[in-house]
């Protein structure tokens, strides 16, 4: 888990966090065990409630006993959720509550009216503040505790309802649901009872006025009917009708027979005029007079053709038996004509039937029409007789049901108990073992959690994301005092990496004679370069914006800090100085006072951000001081230093962070990652001792630092991939 602040993102510390929890374990677990006894002390003193249980079910328990459909079955209103919903809140009104209450005498008990059977005065009554509960009624004062015990709820998904209550008693924790459901189910009844009841009652006079009208409506439509001759054949058509329709079908079928005669004529004569024979005709083929004929051309036919292969042409028998062909054939000519006639005299039969038809069909119109405009008159009669004789008819069955469910056993509520309430065993109120347990765990988790809270807000649980590991105990080497020693060679430093940080001087020893010549000459090219003017150019050439300072010899080299921070902003720059030192030096050679709030008064969340920065009394410079909150506990928020200081790299260009002759353990909550810019301000100590300072930050893995001795500073240089130092470009 990470969180961001300004540039710098910041972690949860896990390991910090524990600790804080670790460190306040007596406290947590006095706190819990404390919470743990009372809690069981308080639940074992409190007094148990018992709870029970029953339920109704809601369904349509009236059966047609009439044989008749029921009409309240039609449509099942009793059966919705708005009027299951309903018959719950049915189940909680207060004329029932009033009735089980009254049945159960529990204005009795001191459960239900505690005020009636107090023996001391309620001190808010005394005193006017509230109003006396033995003005009101005893069935008010029940009511108002019955309500708090009482739940009625309808079972999700189903068309239950639940009542449930609890009591101080066990035997009157199942009696009054049972009891309520009883009288619910008695009320349910007694409704229906009365309102069939009171439907009887209205039914009977409506009864004997609708039958006086259905007599009088039927009689005039049978007088209307017979003034009018609108004799009925059937319950929808009457005789005038009834003799039109024959009339039409019986013309229907005369036309088709005039048509097909007409027909079967027209082809007849087309066969004769065009000389094909009788055989292709089916009138003519299925004549039996044909027939014969056709039978005996035949036989003539046959006996030319045997004597034609055995006689001459000219033979008399030959002659003899053509003459009888061409008589046949004739006979059946004027037969075929015959049979074209009758089917002309069919065909002008049909005509004049039908021409008769179309008379009587005419005729019949007419009448249909009178008859139409009286059956007007006359459908408005039936339809008032009909009306009224279906009205009578309904509200003859309906008095019929209602007069059979006046008798109350005839007559069940739409509702059954389907489980009663039993005694219970245990208590449902108060679970001592649980209530224990509960409170106890959270106790335990609330003082963990109050903990946590004060380690995060007051910084102790936060490091930045890219902190490393605080140093080991064993590469904690602080820097010695100078000793006056002959200065020796520095053969190399470290170079710059990124962003802006540069590499460690190291000192190197030298011991040959050669190499002390070479070595010499070095000294002497570079005496001006630790200078604390050689420092400020680097820093502004390099745009080095956060630089550490340690200063090996105390207050000697934070003064020279302070100068530094001086010269950097005599060149133009936005310079601030944190003061990080335990004699705050810093703060007594720029702040105007002593009792400032600052950095310590950042760490602890005693001070502001913009309460902490003050101005310098010679420069245009700004300082952090030390401040005046506890140092050690400023220090567990030493992992916020780099919000801090993120916090100052945006608003200025330089920030110096002061940390007098600080180890390499303390060095690393500030310096937060190993190619921080460390200035090692160390005025008057020689070379062997700057290289042995230098060597201590190179070996702990610094390996961007800066020489400020007050007279030179060591040229930058680099190492390449397999470790040897060279010289940068």
């Amino acid at each position: 888990m990470s969180a961001s602040n300004g540039n710098q993102d910041v972690d949860i510390d896990l390991g910090q966090l524990f600790a804080a929890v670790w460190e306040r374990k007596k406290t947590i677990l006095t706190a819990t065990a404390l919470a743990a006894v009372l809690a069981f002390v308080g639940a074992s003193l409190m007094t148990p409630a018992y709870k029970a249980e029953s339920r109704v079910l809601i369904e349509n328990r009236a059966p047609s006993l009439n044989g008749l459909p029921d009409p309240s079955g039609a449509n099942d209103p009793v059966l919705d959720a708005l009027n299951i919903q309903s018959q719950a809140q049915l189940l909680q009104s207060t004329d029932l509550i009033k009735q089980v209450a009254r049945e159960m005498k529990l204005s009795e008990r001191k459960e239900f009216d505690p005020a009636a059977h107090s023996s001391l005065p309620n001190p808010l009554v005394m005193l006017g503040l509230q109003q006396n509960p033995l003005d009101l009624p005893p069935e008010d004062r029940v009511m108002k505790t019955f309500r708090e015990k009482l739940q009625v709820y309808p079972v999700e998904g189903s068309r239950v309802i639940a009542i449930e209550f609890s009591s101080e008693d066990a035997k009157l924790a199942a009696a009054i649901p049972n009891r309520m459901a009883e009288v619910y189910l008695s009320m349910q009844s007694g409704a229906k009872l009365d309102s069939h009841a009171e439907a009887a009652k209205w039914l009977e006079p409506e009864i004997a006025t609708l039958t006086k009208r259905v007599s009088e409506a039927e009689k005039k439509v049978a007088d209307y009917r017979s003034s009018s001759g609108l004799f009925r054949t059937s319950d929808t058509n009457n005789l005038t009708n009834q003799q039109l329709n024959d009339i039409s079908a019986e013309l229907a079928r005369v036309r088709g027979e005039r048509a097909n005669a007409d027909a079967r004529g027209q082809n007849v004569r087309n066969a004769i005029e065009a000389g094909r024979p009788s055989d292709t005709l089916s009138d003519v083929v299925g004549s039996a007079m044909i027939q014969r004929l056709k039978e005996t051309e035949a036989s003539l036919q046959g006996q030319i053709s045997d004597l034609s292969t055995s006689l001459m042409e000219g033979h008399p028998r030959l002659k003899g038996l053509r003459a009888q062909l061409s008589g046949i054939r004739q006979q059946i000519q004027g037969e075929t004509r015959k049979i074209l006639a009758s089917i002309e005299g069919e065909a002008n039969v049909a005509r004049l039937r039908e021409t008769q038809l179309v008379q009587q069909l005419n005729g019949l119109k007419a009448d249909t029409a009178r008859a139409g405009e009286e059956e007007v008159g006359l459908r408005a009669l039936e339809r008032e007789a009909t009306a009224q004789r279906q009205l009578l008819e309904t509200y003859l069955a309906r008095y019929r049901e209602a007069t059979s469910r006046i008798d109350r056993n005839s007559t069940p509520a739409d509702a059954r108990v389907i489980s009663t309430a039993g005694e219970p065993a245990e208590p449902y109120f108060p679970k001592i073992l649980p209530i224990t347990i509960v409170v106890t765990l959270a106790t335990l988790v609330i003082s963990t959690i109050v903990v946590l809270l004060i380690a995060l807000f007051g910084g102790r649980g936060l490091r930045p994301s890219n902190a490393e590991a605080i140093e080991t105990a064993a590469q904690a080497k602080a820097i010695e005092p100078p000793k006056p020693v002959t200065k020796p060679a520095v053969t190399s430093n470290a170079v710059v990496a990124e962003p802006a940080v540069k590499t460690a001087v190291v000192a190197e020893t030298v011991t040959t004679p050669v190499e002390a010549v070479v070595a010499s000459e070095v000294v002497k090219a570079q005496d001006d370069a630790f200078s604390i003017e050689a420092v400020r150019d680097y820093i502004i050439g390099r745009k080095v914006q956060v630089a550490v300072a340690v200063s090996p010899g105390g207050d000697e080299g934070s003064t020279a800090t302070v100068m530094l921070a001086r010269e950097i902003a005599e060149a133009g720059r936005a310079v601030v100085l944190v003061d990080m030192t335990g004699s705050s030096c810093p703060t007594r050679l720029m702040a105007n006072g002593k009792s400032l709030p600052g950095i310590t008064d950042l760490l602890t969340g005693a001070a502001a951000f913009a309460d902490t920065i003050h101005p310098d009394r010679l420069s245009d410079a700004h300082i952090v001081p030390r401040g005046i909150a506890d140092g050690a506990t400023a220090m567990r928020g030493a992992d916020r230093l780099g919000i801090i200081i993120d916090g100052l790299a945006g608003a200025y260009d330089v920030v110096l962070v002061e940390c007098g002759p600080a180890g390499i353990g303390n060095l690393a909550r500030v310096a937060r990652s190993k190619d921080a810019d460390i200035v090692i301000s160390a005025p008057g100590y020689d070379e062997k001792r700057l290289a042995e300072a230098a060597e201590v930050f190179e070996t702990a893995g610094y390996t961007n630092l800066m020489i400020m001795a007050g007279t030179s500073l060591m040229p930058p240089t680099n190492r390449d991939s397999a470790g040897n130092r060279r010289r940068a470009a």
